[in-house]
């Protein structure tokens, strides 16, 4: 049985990796003959039998797989439809979340008003309330249940795409969003219901009046974001700087519903229940204590569950522990090994696509870390002394066991992570989140103002341990994080196993693997996929170079801490050696507090005076291992004279080296073009070219782009950018050349090594759901 699931999973990971899908018909009929194979060989007990049924079970997982993607490929916004006024009726299905100009909601798609128009059954929308009256502004509060008729324009799911980054068309697919838009300023939106009845929609709106009883009674406290959160899975409510004090202790999993509160949760529940039953001789002779002990903690953790949101990391601890409760509840002794993978056969046959989270493997190692360390302990003798040495094992192992993971997918994990575990694990999971539930049952506001309490002395404490440092590496290779696998376990083995040293060797190579640089003499320029903006990194040998820092997304979010900060760090970037801020405008600028404070510059060039830089002046220029710098604009008389735009102040770069050379030219217009034309006609000659200004019509002038010659153009563009970026007649005048684009593309490798190549980071890296 093991084996056979295990080889399930792996037919499920397999369709998750793939740039597209078999043909459904195919997968069908594959299907139904892996079935009858399998029930033939199931007969048989020899190896034949056994290795035929295993590789039929990774044939089943992958028809599986594709079988449900299909469906739900086939719920989807056609091309036409995008960014086209519509007018439709629905449900807001979800809790929404407000965020700085608006609220951003789940909607259930009933009916489509406009002619012609097909949509999926849910999407994701924003509505900004800024440009609303302020009169109707403040009648508008969107609450779960309510049918709305709204006007509103979509676009298909897409998300940045970069190398390390986060895979937000993923996380859409997985929860069945397959348009993401917004509602139109224009069109006053009609509250045609207050509520509809629906199991789902009755427990969305008795998470938001629990919501709206915590901000209550805490409608100043600092913390009192943690505790709705903790409550309901409401993780927007807690603020950007307190996620960060998380990082960097290490107990994010906390401070949001996980696998370890649904647990918990069950555990008190089966605890006291049981603990009761055994109270009552009538009762025990009803039904053993045991038996309602299991089946009092499974309803505990379903009803959290569903109060939390019935979010994927709870569904997937909830599908967990129903095969643990029905083995102890059927008496049968299923063993460790043999629960955590029928949860896991459980978890995919529902939700397939939770290999994709990283939620997903923690958790599942996590328990199998604990059973490992649990099954090793046994017959240890009791005692508090043993529950001490226990709960110190436990810490011990799932530390080191997460390491691969957490080193692969995150490249960072707290050096305070243990001692702030011992403490908040224990208070966070049997104190802070039980009395945060008893509030939502119970709304007596002393119970939330004295968890309040509780939980502003553990902040405290991670406080004092957030002065530490945070390990941070470069992404190690697969290879490394498989190897070091091995190690975890020969490590965790019990005292007295032999050259348990071999295990600290396996794992070195993780800790030590050397970030790839390009050789002396080569570069390689990477421009960023961060939406309408533009991020470029350059490396030589041992150099580091940032372009401009992207995007302000919001208040609380910017490219430099969404995207730049973590791939420099990703790619084992420890020193910024030159920041280049080209102009004011926040597309560019956005990100330039987050890459200083967490990268801060050797030197900073810069048109924007506030940010006390160097002025970026034509005619500087510096050489690293064999590759030239060049800054061509502005020039030094710009600055005393007022310009018409912070465009023309625009700083442009030019990468050279004996490989080729790639012109950066940020947001310059045609003003800016002739004025370089006039100065230095010979320096814009590029094998690459930055298109300007993203492809507006008020640059790239023919002459220009004459001028430069590039055989390849980049494009950093936004998808479906509300400036229409880049003109089609722009596109046009690039027909020459080899055409590149951040939206369609990801981002984009320039490597300067031997000759002058291009490759995108979504060619490399498509999967079938991308642009569906």
């Amino acid at each position: 049985m093991r084996s056979s699931i295990i080889a399930f999973a792996l037919g499920v990971g397999f369709i998750q990796m793939q740039e597209n899908l078999p043909a459904w018909p195919l997968v069908v009929g594959l299907l139904v003959v892996a079935l009858l194979l399998l029930f033939w060989l199931g007969r048989r007990q020899d190896t034949i039998g056994r290795a035929g049924s295993t590789l039929l079970c990774a044939l089943l997982g992958l028809a599986w797989a594709v079988l449900l993607a299909e469906h739900r490929l086939q719920d989807y916004l056609p091309a036409e439809w995008e960014g086209r006024d519509v007018q439709i009726v629905g449900v807001v299905a979800a809790l929404p979340h407000a965020f700085e100009r608006g609220e951003r909601f789940e909607f259930d798609v009933e009916s489509v008003d406009t002619p012609g128009a097909r949509l999926p059954q849910r999407i994701m929308l924003s509505w900004y309330h800024g440009v609303l009256e302020d009169e109707w502004r403040e009648k508008l509060v969107l609450r779960p249940g309510e049918r709305w008729r709204l006007t509103v324009r979509l676009k298909r799911p897409h998300g940045n795409a970069n190398p390390h980054g986060f895979d937000y068309e993923a996380w859409l697919f997985e929860r069945g969003l397959r348009a993401t838009g917004y509602v139109r300023p224009r069109a006053v939106g009609e509250r045609l219901d207050d509520f509809v009845l629906r199991p789902d929609y009755v427990i969305e709106r008795w998470r938001e009046r629990i919501r709206r009883s915590f901000f209550e009674v805490l409608p100043d406290a600092p913390y009192g974001g943690i505790l709705a959160a903790l409550a309901i899975g409401d993780e927007q409510a807690i603020p950007s700087d307190q996620w960060r004090l998380f990082r960097q202790t290490g107990v994010t999993h906390l401070m949001s519903i996980s696998g370890l509160h649904v647990t918990m949760v069950a555990a008190l529940f089966a605890g006291l229940s049981g603990w009761l039953w055994r109270r009552s001789e009538r009762l025990m002779l009803f039904l053993p204590a045991q038996k309602a002990a299991v089946a009092a903690g499974w309803l505990a953790a379903g009803g959290y569950s569903l109060l939390a949101g019935f979010a994927v990391p709870a569904q997937r601890t909830l599908y967990m522990l129903t095969v643990v409760a029905l083995a102890l509840w059927s008496g049968r002794n299923l063993g460790a090994s043999r629960s955590l993978l029928l949860a896991l056969l459980l978890v995919l046959l529902l939700d397939p696509w939770a290999v994709l989270s990283p939620g997903f493997w923690l958790s599942f190692a996590a328990v199998g870390l604990l059973f490992f360390v649990a099954t090793s302990r046994v017959g240890v003798a009791r005692g508090w002394r043993a529950v001490l040495a226990g709960w110190s094992a436990t810490q011990w192992a799932v530390t080191i066991g997460t390491l691969p993971m957490l080193l692969l997918m995150f490249q960072q994990f707290s050096l305070v992570s243990p001692a702030a575990n011992a403490l908040a694990i224990p208070l966070v999971s049997f104190v802070i989140t039980p009395l945060a539930l008893l509030f939502a049952v119970i709304p007596w506001p002393l119970l939330l103002q004295g968890d309040h309490w509780l939980l502003s002395a553990l902040m405290h404490f991670l406080e004092w341990l957030a002065v530490w440092p945070v390990w941070q590496q470069p992404a190690p290779p697969l290879a490394a994080a498989l190897v070091a696998v091995p190690g975890v376990i020969w490590l965790l083995l019990p005292r007295g196993f032999p050259a348990r040293w071999v295990g600290l060797c396996l794992l070195l190579p993780m800790f030590f693997w050397p970030a790839p640089r390009p050789a002396a003499g080569d570069a390689w320029v990477d421009v960023l996929d961060v939406g309408q903006g533009l991020a470029v990194v350059v490396r030589t040998a041992g150099h580091t170079l940032l372009y401009d820092t992207g995007p302000l997304y919001s208040a609380e979010s910017d490219a430099g801490q969404r995207i730049v900060v973590p791939y420099l760090r990703a790619q084992g970037v420890e020193q910024l050696d030159v920041l280049i801020v080209t102009h004011r405008d926040k597309d560019h600028s956005g990100g330039v507090a987050a890459v200083r404070e967490a990268l801060p510059p050797t030197r900073t060039l810069s048109s924007v005076a506030e940010l006390q830089p160097e002025r970026c002046v034509a005619g500087q220029a510096w050489e690293w291992e064999g590759v030239r710098f060049t800054i061509l604009h502005p020039v030094d008389g710009d600055y005393d004279r007022r310009v018409a735009k912070t465009n023309n102040m625009s700083c442009v770069l030019r990468v050279e080296n004996a490989a080729g050379s790639v012109l950066l030219t940020s947001d310059i217009e045609a003003r800016d073009e002739q004025a370089l034309l006039a100065r230095s006609p010979a320096l814009l000659a590029s094998d690459v070219l930055l298109v300007p200004h993203h492809g507006s019509a008020t640059s790239s002038t023919r002459a220009f782009i004459a001028a430069a010659g590039a055989r390849e153009v980049v494009i950093p563009v936004g998808y479906r950018n509300r400036f229409q970026h880049p003109r089609p007649e722009v596109v046009e005048r690039y027909g020459a050349s080899r055409l590149w684009r951040t939206d369609r593309d990801g981002a984009v490798r320039i490597s300067l090594a031997g000759g002058v190549s291009l490759s995108s980071y979504r060619t490399a890296y498509r999967r079938y759901w991308h642009g569906e």
